[in-house]
């Protein structure tokens, strides 16, 4: 990937979590407990297993990359004014983005830590994601302070595969996006069944 604006790429980024959110309290949070839990089908997830498996996500990499730019931070890590993706790092972002239409380009089995169980509470598993995209949206903002290439975070896979605090954001965000399209299409097949 060509070298990008760091503050740029972080205000997009943002951008995309705002939406996010906002499509959480709004179309999300407005739909029934039945709509929210139906699956489409037995092999697939309700649109809040989707928020779910999110959530896992967020679990781990929210406090990763915090703890990761308050040490940063406390180093006196300057940010600058590019960021390149690294190779694995963008490797994976792509990966997860979804097509033009909003549907994955591949497919993937989640790991097994992060498949949620059919039986959830949608109040519960709503809040604590809109709750994870403030989160994130504070984590952005601290992040304009920091190298985004240099400071790394250890992933979900093993703590010895890390990638740099922009790779981990944009990696998220775009799981985020293909899980929340993956959502979206359980909801219309729950509304139209």
């Amino acid at each position: 990937m060509a070298p990008v604006n760091s503050q740029q790429f972080l205000q997009q980024l943002k951008n995309q979590v705002t939406t996010a959110r906002a499509l959480a309290e709004t179309y999300f949070g407005g739909q029934t407990d039945a709509t929210l839990l139906q699956q489409p089908q037995p092999d697939s997830w309700s649109a809040i297993q989707c928020l779910e498996h999110l959530n896992s996500y967020g679990r781990f990499y929210l406090p990763a990359l915090g703890k990761a730019i308050e040490q940063a931070v406390i180093k006196g890590t300057r940010a600058d004014a590019a960021f390149r993706s690294g190779l694995v790092g963008g490797w994976f972002t792509r990966l997860m983005l979804p097509d033009a239409s909003g549907k994955p380009k591949s497919k993937m089995q989640a790991p097994k830590d992060h498949q949620p169980t059919p039986r959830l509470s949608a109040d519960k598993v709503l809040k604590e994601f809109i709750e994870q995209q403030i989160e994130m949206e504070s984590l952005l903002v601290a992040a304009t302070r920091i190298n985004l290439e240099k400071v790394k975070v250890p992933t979900s896979l093993s703590s010895f595969i890390r990638m740099s605090a922009g790779d981990t954001f944009a990696f998220l965000i775009a799981h985020m996006q293909r899980h929340l399209r993956q959502a979206e299409r359980a909801i219309a097949a729950a509304t139209h069944s």
